[in-house]
This record gives structure tokens, C-alpha cells and sequence, in this order.
């Protein structure tokens, strides 16, 4: 039961942490896509 508790809590801990990381990557991605589209303007 205790492994059980521990591997839970590690499983949620790594959903959390990447949830974070595909929210930063999409951040990026975003600001990218706005500095080519404004380097297309010029």
C-alpha cells in the first residue's frame, strides 16, 4: 500500500511538471510565430 502511495504521488508530480513544460513550450512557440510574422510584414 505504501508503494502504491509513493508511486502515485510521483506519477502526479510528473504530470504537474510537465504540464508546466508543454505551457512554456507553446509560450515560446507563440512569440516565435509573432516575430516571423512581423519580420514577414517589414
Amino acid at each position: 500500500m505504501r508503494k502504491l502511495i509513493i508511486f502515485s504521488i510521483a506519477a502526479t508530480a510528473l504530470l504537474v511538471s510537465s504540464c508546466n513544460t508543454v505551457a512554456g513550450v507553446g509560450r515560446d512557440a507563440e512569440s516565435a510565430g509573432k516575430a516571423v510574422s512581423k519580420a514577414a510584414k517589414k
